[in-house]
């Protein structure tokens, strides 16, 4: 048995290496970037949704507002004038402006921590973000400067006369023509 687990290991390390060869660690950091900068742009457009859906939310409790001042001083004519069934319509008219003041306080709320969630998300998505860039710059210059070295490190040359005459006095010696 032993013998098997270290062939899969064996097996495994190789494959890995051979999957770390074919990857190109760059284009692998450039895509990761990528994806975040799209989930960044998806919890923006999701934030200015919900930014959006609370300006409704204020304009209709607004409405609301003025809807049930304007029950209450129907009601108050109801009264005034002794119409009772007029007033339970007015009044249940009331309840049901209530209720959906409620529905509408508790989206609201709901609305309000989603925003919060995804203010904190975009901070430290956008924070991490930057930091993966700046070591991605970082990478591409060292990954330049590894090349530039590569590539143009060679010495300059410089033979003087000296060394010609003494190389060619040597050649001349072990030639035997000295």
């Amino acid at each position: 048995m032993a013998l098997i687990t270290r062939f899969t290991r064996l097996f495994q390390a190789d494959l890995h290496a051979v999957m770390d060869r074919i990857e190109e660690p760059d284009v692998l950091l450039r895509q990761a970037l990528r994806e975040m900068d799209a989930d960044i742009a998806k919890d923006d457009q999701r934030s200015r949704a919900l930014q959006h859906e609370l300006t409704q939310t204020g304009a209709r409790k607004a409405e609301i507002e003025q809807s049930l001042r304007q029950i209450d001083d129907e009601i108050d004519l109801c009264f005034d004038s002794g119409n009772h069934e007029l007033v339970r319509t007015f009044l249940r008219r009331k309840l049901e402006a209530h209720q959906l003041q409620q529905a509408i306080s508790r989206r609201d709320h709901s609305v309000q921590a989603s925003l919060a969630e995804i203010a904190a998300r975009l901070k430290e998505n956008r924070q991490r973000l930057t930091a993966m860039q700046q070591k991605s710059e970082l990478l591409a210059e060292d990954d330049a400067d590894t090349r530039c070295d590569q590539f143009w490190s060679i010495p300059q040359v410089a033979i003087r006369d000296e060394d010609v005459e003494v190389a060619f006095i040597s050649e001349k010696k072990r030639r035997n023509l000295l």
